[in-house]
Parts: C-alpha cells; sequence; structure tokens
C-alpha cells in the first residue's frame, strides 16, 4: 500500500498503460477496478507506484 499516490492525467489510459509496459513499469491495478473511473496504477522499474487518470469524455 503506497503511502503517497500521486496520479498523471493521460489522454488515453489504455495505450498509456501499453508505453509502461513496454518501458519496464509493471501493471499493479489495472484499468476499470476503480469503474466508473478511468484509472490504473503501475510500479516502475524503481519501484514506485504511480496512478493513471483519465478523464471521463463528456458525453
Amino acid at each position: 500500500m503506497p503511502g503517497l499516490l500521486l496520479y498523471v492525467m493521460v489522454d488515453d489510459a489504455a495505450a498509456t498503460v501499453e508505453v509502461v509496459k513496454a518501458h519496464g513499469g509493471e501493471i499493479v491495478q489495472p484499468l476499470g477496478a476503480d469503474a466508473p473511473e478511468i484509472t490504473a496504477r503501475f510500479r516502475d522499474p524503481a519501484g514506485n507506484v504511480i496512478g493513471l487518470y483519465q478523464e471521463p469524455s463528456a458525453g
């Protein structure tokens, strides 16, 4: 359980997850776990856990 969890807002969370994995990140909470929010969490190669957030479309 992280002490402080920073979320980064991205345009496309699914595409960003793929980039994270391609660069050595480990997905620790997949997309959909916080539904209806669009979030995911990953662990970077140094062990830090970072969240991704995509703003829902207005419509």
